[in-house]
């Protein structure tokens, strides 16, 4: 397996996202191939993606055409604008894994589409989306909705970085 990726709240095919989180593109068309395109920029084929939700608001042709596009070994844990479809709709759609609930990654990171409530001396990290451009402080939240991360995902490698501090690494 190469490298590990987490990202969350793509929205293809969702117009109305471009207002409303002040998005940078003309159209929906732009968006999604712009963010296509910087998937794949980053992501390379032996890679696996960690998509937090949110994924697609097109039909199941559609999502799966964007699926299909997209570099890597895709795992979807489900947003709640994904609810909607079945697990078996997303894996049909593509995603090589689907979650409805959240996981727990290297025994530290707790991957979830909506932010976990984590007492400041839990020790563990929560990487989330769902918020979009809004933050969260402290080193216990990572939000990884496109917005912050230039619209494409972003290395588990980049996340530890920034939590963990060196000297435990």
């Amino acid at each position: 397996m190469g490298n590990v990726f987490l990202t969350s709240d793509h929205h293809f095919g969702h117009q109305h996202i471009i207002d409303f989180e002040s998005r940078p593109f003309a159209d929906v068309e732009e968006m999604n191939e712009t963010m296509i395109a910087r998937w794949n920029d980053v992501v390379g084929r032996d890679d696996r993606v960690y998509h937090l939700g949110d994924f697609s608001f097109l039909n199941k042709e559609k999502t799966k055409a964007i699926v299909e596009r997209l570099n890597g070994y895709k795992v979807l844990i489900m947003g709640h604008h994904d609810r909607g479809r079945s697990r078996t709709w997303w894996l049909d759609a593509g995603f090589d894994e689907v979650s409805e609930v959240p996981i727990v990654y290297g025994g530290f990171f707790f991957l979830s589409h909506e932010p976990m409530y984590m007492n400041k001396h839990m020790p563990y990290v929560n990487v989330h989306g769902h918020i979009h451009s809004q933050k969260y402080e402290g080193r216990q939240y990572v939000n990884v909705s496109v917005e912050h991360w230039n619209y494409a995902p972003v290395s588990f490698e980049d996340i530890k970085r920034r939590v963990v501090p060196s000297e435990e690494q």
